[in-house]
């Protein structure tokens, strides 16, 4: 996929006015780059400014640093998380999360609830409570979800009446459900009872509604999920501490004399930056602002050491070519060894906000082979 991406790198960023036939050529490398990224089109940016959910942000600085660059690939459950805000907009304790974004190659892994729960309120007179339960159901009859089969319990459990914060409630089945048949989709309702199941009128538990309350606040789905992309058998890894290294190494118009250079120096990782303001694609991602590719630079010259990391079939392939015991065989080419996968969180086009994990995007180290 890297070697995908500087290819395509190469065609959209020109040093120069371009006459049309190259104007039409980086269109065309533009959307094969989207193409590695899983999309069709662009998302559109939000129609107004939108801060992406905290647990987002705070899930992507979790598992990539700066860069975008993965720390540890077994962070993440999938290569996907979707967050879902809720369109109800209701001060009562129904809930509804439109799911259309979801594709339908994506495994749906795990999904969750996330509920801001809101300081308690002040009653008068002793208090009789610490604890009080608290059940997610499916709605299953959108008008009659008391009656006998209108719901269906998800999840429930006691929850502390001394302090405010999120809880986070598994709702899978719900989920995988509602993408299987989207006519499904009811919504969830949530019920607050005392610690035996006793009604408590007004309820002495709140939690914060998608009207009244702060946008970081919301109710929210989230939504781990794979889609089945996987990128070569190469060895990948978390990228251990790397910054990001300044300036792309242009592509284009670079003089025969600095290429014959290039194949004198040895095989060696090389800075390549890729700026998505410069492409054009910062309306939309969120984080990060652009990442370092690197990309694989040099000869092979026989004999080859092993600071080169070659394969035992480059050596044979180096000896072979230095003695010329075979016509047509060439030295060994310099190319990634290893690669690491970048995470984007973007908005989509429905204005969720998404963390995806790709593959093979960044080479993380040069060897002959």
């Amino acid at each position: 996929m890297l070697g995908t991406v500087l290819l395509l790198l190469a065609l959209a960023k020109t040093a120069c006015p371009s006459p049309a036939s190259v104007v039409s050529r980086r269109a065309e490398a533009l959307k094969k780059l989207l193409e590695v990224f899983g999309m069709e089109d662009p998302p559109a940016p939000p129609a107004h400014f939108k801060q992406p959910p905290q647990y987002m942000v705070d899930l992507f600085n979790t598992v990539a640093n700066a860069d975008g660059v993965t720390k540890n690939p077994d962070i993440l459950e999938g290569n996907t998380v979707r967050s879902f805000l809720d369109k109800t907009h209701s001060e009562e304790m129904r809930f509804l999360f439109v799911l259309s974004s979801v594709a339908k190659n994506e495994k749906i892994l795990t999904a969750e609830l996330h509920l801001f729960r809101l300081w308690p309120r002040v009653t008068e007179g002793p208090k009789k409570h610490h604890f009080c339960q608290v059940s997610v159901y499916q709605v299953l009859e959108k008008d009659k979800p008391d009656t006998p089969g209108g719901k269906k319990l998800l999840a429930a459990r006691l929850v502390s009446l001394q302090t405010s914060g999120w809880e986070v409630f598994a709702i899978t089945p719900a989920v995988r459900d509602w993408t299987e048949d989207e006519s499904r989709n009811q919504g969830l309702l949530v019920t607050v009872q005392g610690p035996g199941g006793s009604l408590l009128d007004p309820p002495p538990l709140q939690f914060a509604s998608g009207r009244g309350h702060h946008e970081s606040k919301k109710p929210m789905l989230v939504l781990f999920t794979d889609d089945g992309r996987r990128g070569a058998s190469l060895p990948t890894a978390g990228f251990p501490g790397g910054s990001h290294a300044p300036g792309m190494a242009p592509l284009l118009g670079r003089s025969r004399s600095t290429r014959s250079l290039d194949r004198l120096q040895p095989c060696q990782r090389h800075p390549l930056s890729v700026d998505f303001e410069e492409i054009g694609w910062s309306g939309w991602i969120i984080s990060p602002r652009g990442y370092n590719a690197f990309h694989c630079k040099g000869s092979c010259p026989f004999p080859l050491g092993e600071n080169m990391r070659p394969t035992n079939h480059a050596t044979v392939q180096s000896i072979i070519n230095a003695l010329k015991l075979s016509e047509g065989v060439s030295s060994p080419c310099c190319v990634p060894d290893k690669l690491y996968s970048i995470n984007l969180l973007y908005f989509d086009d429905d204005e969720n906000v998404v963390l995806k994990q790709y593959d093979d995007m960044v080479a993380g180290s040069c060897g002959c082979h």
